[in-house]
């Protein structure tokens, strides 16, 4: 339940705080590129989620908060869990083959498709003009970061065709998880899912990496506990306690931080080349996030 200060301006701290998120969810895929290069795709996400999943059911324990399933909630997380598996396995192969930029740049697409996907398949969800306007800006962001990815490599394009079928399986997560969010509280609809498909992550990590574990660096390691401690456990926490207390619209402001981050820090600590097409990617697909979720004054959540 969402406290009487739920829509209001956020104060000074608390937006610091909700940037420093931002930048941390930005610079994820960052550290799923670092962890590839000593583990497979299928290993490190099942590890990866293996150790989240461990960490919030912890905190779940901690702060009484149930994760007990109905049959009929056991059910609907297998139909997530089933998108989910689909949609990192996707994201963790293209981003074996492409840069962390390009990689960044395209899992903060997701919001565009969820306003598509949402306007067919929910009834209160429809697409407007100001919408319309941020849909443009960012289609007109992936169109230039297509035309980036012919100046790479064949696998790398490849590597961004698989990212792009992952961000749709993502929006099809997220529509599906607006359908069924009523019956849950907010840990279990984000836990459940990965415990139910660490195993299958672990089996196909067997079957298909050709080699779980290839090569354990501390940069490799420090990766790994990112993704799990800093934004799979920590970040999701700490976001859902700010969406709790200021409410989810005054937060979405703050979107447009992550591709920038995610994209400035691939450049900075991988050394991924950046080109004009991609710089002028990463200002419309921000621009269209800002677009989409700005709120005036008259706005209310």
């Amino acid at each position: 339940m969402q406290t009487e200060t739920a829509g209001k301006e956020l104060p000074f701290s608390t937006s610091m705080f909700a940037v420093f998120l931002c930048m941390l969810f930005g610079a994820n895929p960052v550290a799923v590129k670092t962890t590839l290069t000593g583990i497979g795709i299928f290993t490190s996400a099942g590890i990866r989620f293996g150790i989240a999943a461990a960490v919030l059911c912890c905190w779940a324990k901690v702060a009484g908060i149930s994760l007990y399933l109905s049959t009929r909630q056991v059910l609907q997380m297998a139909g997530l869990g089933l998108i989910f598996f689909i949609q990192i396995s996707l994201f963790y192969s293209g981003m074996s083959r492409t840069t962390a930029s390009h990689g960044a740049l395209i899992a903060n697409t997701v919001p565009f498709v969820v306003m598509i996907l949402a306007h067919f398949l929910l009834p209160d969800d429809k697409i407007n003009p100001k919408k319309i306007n941020g849909l443009l800006l960012g289609f007109a962001g992936v169109f230039l970061l297509i035309r980036d990815s012919l100046d790479l490599t064949a696998e790398a394009f490849s590597g961004d065709c698989l990212l792009f079928l992952a961000v749709l399986f993502w929006g099809c997560n997220v529509i599906y998880v607006k359908k069924i969010i009523a019956d849950f509280n907010p840990i279990q609809i984000t836990v459940f899912p990965m415990i139910f498909t660490v195993p299958f992550y672990l089996l196909a990590g067997y079957l298909l990496d050709g080699g779980m574990v290839r090569e354990v660096t501390p940069m490799v390691i420090q990766a790994v506990l990112y993704q799990s401690l800093v934004t799979a456990s920590f970040g999701f926490v700490m976001w859902n306690s700010l969406i709790q207390k200021y409410g989810a619209t005054t937060l979405h402001c703050f979107l447009f931080l992550m591709p920038v981050s995610g994209v400035l820090l691939g450049v900075l600590v991988l050394g991924d080349p950046i080109s004009y097409s991609l710089a002028a990617s990463i200002i419309l697909v921000a621009s269209g996030l800002i677009v989409i979720n700005w709120k005036s004054d008259t706005a209310t959540v």
